[in-house]
C-alpha cells in the first residue's frame, strides 16, 4: 500500500513530466540571441498552427516552422505611440477625412474625421441587432479613443487603440520593426504550450486575460476587474514572458485573410503576403488582414477569440476603439 507521502511524491513527478511535455524547452538557445530593449526572444521552432475545435477559419490544423524572432513584451502604448506622432508629425487614418473617391455619396460634412467605437447597450435592453453596438463617431481617433470627449489622459500605458493597419506599418518603420506575420503571433501567444486551447492552459480564467464576463453585449460583470482596455501588463505573461497576448485589444498581422490553414502544412515562416488571395465570405471583394488575440468585448457567448489559435478578418483602413499592435524584429541568420 502507498503511503501518502509516497503518493503525493509520484502525483509531483507526473506533474513535472505532464508539463514539461507541453512545453517546447528551448530557453538556453534563447538565450544566445539578442534583442532590443523591452523585446523577447523567441527561439525558432515547430508548432501546430490553428485549431479543429472551434470556428472554421481556424481550421486545419498545419505544422509549420519559425525562424528565431524577437517580440514586443507588451502592446504598443498611447505613451510609445504619442512619441512616435511627436516626432513623425503622423496623422492616423482615423484623424483624415474620408476620401471623396472611395465615398463618393457622402455630403462634405460626412466626410469628417471619425472612427468606429463601441457603445454599450442600454440598460434593459434584451435583444439587439448584430453588430448594432458599432458606431461611427466623428472626432474619434487614438487620442479620443471613445470620441472628441474622451481622452487618453491617464491612460499612457494602455494600448493604443483606433490604428488602422497603414498606422501601425508606419510606427513599425518608425521603430525599425515589422508587424508579425500570424504563425509568429500565435507560435509567441502559445507561450511554449503544446495542444492548449488558451494561453497558460486549457481552463477559462478571468483573472488571465482581460475579456467580457457576463451576456455581451448586455451587462459585464466586470469579473476581472476591468470594463475597457486595462494598463499593458495587468495580467500574468505567458510562457514566454509576453503580456496581453489574449484579450485587451486585438493586434494586426502581416497576413491577408484567408478563410483556413489549408496549404500551409510544412512550411517554414508562412506568410499570405498577396492582396489577390484575400477573402472574407461575408464581405466577398474586400481584402482584408487577419487580427489576432480577441480583445476586452470578446465573450463566451460572443465571439470566445481569446486564444492563440482564434483569429479575425479586419478591413485594413478600419480602425476601432479595440484594436491595437505589437511588433516584432526578424533575426538575421
Amino acid at each position: 500500500m502507498i503511503s501518502n507521502f509516497k503518493f503525493v511524491q509520484i502525483a509531483a513527478i507526473a506533474l513535472v513530466f505532464l508539463t514539461t511535455s507541453l512545453i517546447f524547452n528551448p530557453p538556453a538557445f534563447a538565450e544566445n540571441l539578442t534583442c532590443p530593449e523591452n523585446m523577447t526572444a523567441i527561439p525558432g521552432g515547430t508548432f501546430r498552427m490553428g485549431s479543429d475545435e472551434f470556428y472554421k477559419e481556424e481550421k486545419s490544423v498545419n505544422q509549420v516552422k519559425v525562424s528565431d524572432f524577437c517580440i514586443d513584451h507588451n502592446e504598443v502604448t498611447n505613451a510609445q505611440f504619442a512619441k512616435f506622432v511627436t516626432e513623425t508629425g503622423f496623422k492616423t487614418v482615423a484623424e483624415r477625412p474620408l476620401s471623396v473617391e472611395e465615398f463618393p455619396t457622402l455630403k462634405p460634412e460626412e466626410r469628417k474625421p471619425g472612427s468606429l467605437v463601441f457603445i454599450p447597450v442600454e440598460k434593459g435592453i434584451t435583444e439587439v441587432q448584430p453588430l448594432s453596438w458599432w458606431h461611427w463617431i466623428q472626432g474619434a481617433d487614438w487620442q479620443h479613443p471613445q470620441g472628441p470627449s474622451s481622452s487618453i489622459v491617464g491612460k499612457e500605458n494602455h494600448p493604443v487603440v483606433q490604428i488602422a493597419f497603414e498606422d501601425a506599418e508606419a510606427y513599425a518603420n518608425w521603430a525599425g520593426k515589422s508587424l508579425p506575420t500570424e504563425a509568429q503571433w500565435e507560435y509567441a501567444a502559445r507561450g511554449g504550450l503544446s495542444k492548449m486551447t488558451y494561453s497558460w492552459g486549457n481552463q477559462y480564467s478571468a483573472k488571465k486575460a482581460n475579456t467580457w464576463q457576463g451576456q455581451f453585449p448586455f451587462f459585464n460583470t466586470e469579473e476581472d476587474g476591468f470594463l475597457g482596455t486595462a494598463k499593458v501588463g495587468s495580467f500574468p505573461a505567458n510562457g514566454y514572458g509576453l503580456y496581453d497576448m489574449t484579450g485587451n485589444v486585438w493586434e494586426w498581422t502581416q497576413d491577408w485573410y484567408q478563410i483556413s490553414h489549408d496549404g500551409k502544412s510544412g512550411q517554414t515562416d508562412p506568410l499570405v503576403a498577396d492582396k489577390s488571395k484575400s477573402f472574407d465570405p461575408r464581405e466577398p471583394g474586400v481584402a482584408k488582414h487577419v487580427i489576432k488575440g480577441g480583445s476586452y468585448l470578446c465573450a463566451k457567448n460572443y465571439c470566445s477569440r481569446y486564444r492563440p489559435a482564434a483569429r479575425e478578418a479586419e478591413d485594413p483602413n478600419t480602425g476601432t476603439s479595440h484594436i491595437g499592435f505589437r511588433l516584432v524584429k526578424n533575426i538575421p541568420v
